[in-house]
C-alpha cells in the first residue's frame, strides 16, 4: 500500500494536547504534530541543529506567538512560518481552542 492514515486525535498526546503523528503515519523523515491549546499554553525553547530539521508551523485556529532566535512572531489564523534549523524556537498560544499544525524534515 502507498499510504497510511490516521486520526490525529486517535493518537495519544506525548505532553497535553501535543499530537506526534509520525509514527502513526509510518512517516521515514516527516514529523508532524497537532496542537490543540488554550491561551496560556507555553512550549520550551529548543532548536533542531542536532537532527538537521526545519520546520514549519502553520496556524489553523486562533492565536500564538512563535518567537525565533528572541524575536517574537505573531501568528493568526492562516499564517505559516518556516524556522532553521539551527534557530531557536517557542510557541505560546493567546487565544482557547487554538489548533496548529507542526511539520518538520532535513
Amino acid at each position: 500500500m502507498g499510504y497510511d492514515t490516521t486520526a490525529y486525535d486517535d493518537v495519544e498526546p506525548r505532553a497535553p494536547g501535543m499530537y506526534f503523528l509520525r509514527d502513526a503515519l509510518d512517516c521515514e523523515s516527516l514529523g508532524v504534530t497537532v496542537v490543540e491549546a488554550d491561551d496560556g499554553w507555553e512550549g520550551m525553547e529548543h532548536d533542531h541543529a542536532d537532527a538537521d530539521h526545519e520546520e514549519v508551523y502553520v496556524l489553523l485556529h486562533g492565536a500564538a506567538t512563535l518567537t525565533v532566535d528572541g524575536e517574537a512572531v505573531e501568528l493568526g489564523p492562516g499564517d505559516a512560518v518556516r524556522v532553521d534549523a539551527d534557530s531557536t524556537r517557542d510557541l505560546a498560544f493567546s487565544a482557547d481552542g487554538s489548533r496548529m499544525v507542526i511539520a518538520g524534515a532535513p
